[in-house]
């Protein structure tokens, strides 16, 4: 997956965990909240992970 397609992917997976902390709090269920925090740390590694890969392509392009 290129830099890009990570963050997106990323971004995804940290707005739908975020999502699923919302709705586990609201109907009071505690497992659903853990997915959704799991997810959006699930997302945040594939963010940086993106993130990552952008710099180091900017530094092999300027050599």
């Amino acid at each position: 997956m290129g830099s890009t397609a990570d963050k997106v992917s990323g971004k995804a997976n940290e707005l739908a965990g975020k999502a699923r902390q919302s709705v586990g709090e609201a109907v009071g269920d505690r497992k659903m909240q853990a997915k959704g925090v799991a997810q959006e740390a699930k997302g945040d590694a594939q963010q940086a992970k993106g993130e990552a890969k952008e710099a180091v392509k900017k530094v092999v392009d300027k050599a």
